[in-house]
């Protein structure tokens, strides 16, 4: 998960290794994880995913529709939101991932609007050894994402298959030489 750091001088520099997400040992059931970034969905957002996915619901794109609904506003489109929540939650639990196993029990208790800032969390409810694949390991969790006023919108549990230590396929990235970077002390 972390590599050493090693210390050097005041006038040397260091190498310290970003996050590079969990592996299936990482995981414990009960484990709580508030994912870290919100996301205020714009209108832009509800039509662009809307209009992409050919979804013709009048409700997402036709503001003069949505208006005679009980709601009185467009809704956004719910796919959206269970894509957004998903990806809120990569960069804690599947960052590693080989592949999504499903979603199940997806629940909407509450509307989503354009303007609202959408948050989420999720519980590790279950581990466990893949049979068929030992270089994997399956996690189940619950998650829900919530708006600003705390309201949850979406609610689901998914599984997936995520890389044990030792398996992570290792891909180099290019990276230019660092003397292209001012010395320390070399700044105004």
């Amino acid at each position: 998960m972390t590599e050493d750091v090693t210390q050097v001088g005041a006038s040397e520099s260091r190498v310290v290794p970003g996050w590079t997400g969990r592996l299936f040992e990482d995981f414990s059931p009960g484990d709580i994880y508030y994912h870290p970034f919100g996301k205020t969905v714009t209108e832009a957002d509800n039509q662009s995913f809307t209009l992409m996915t050919q979804n013709v619901a009048k409700t997402h794109v036709d503001r003069n529709f949505a208006k005679a609904t009980e709601f009185g506003l467009p809704l956004v489109n719910s796919t959206f939101t269970l894509a957004l929540v998903t990806g809120q939650s990569t960069i804690d639990l599947s960052m590693n991932v080989f592949a999504n196993m499903g979603w199940d029990e997806v629940r909407m208790p509450n509307p989503v609007y354009e303007g609202d800032t959408i948050y989420s969390r999720s519980k590790v409810l279950a581990v466990r050894e893949s049979n068929s694949r030992p270089n994997l390991g399956l996690v189940t969790v619950a998650t829900e994402g919530f708006n600003q006023e705390s309201k949850i919108v979406i609610s689901y549990r998914r599984t997936f298959m995520v890389y044990r230590q030792g398996h992570l396929p290792g891909v180099e990235s290019a990276r230019p030489d660092e003397s292209s970077l001012p010395k320390l002390g070399d700044f105004r």
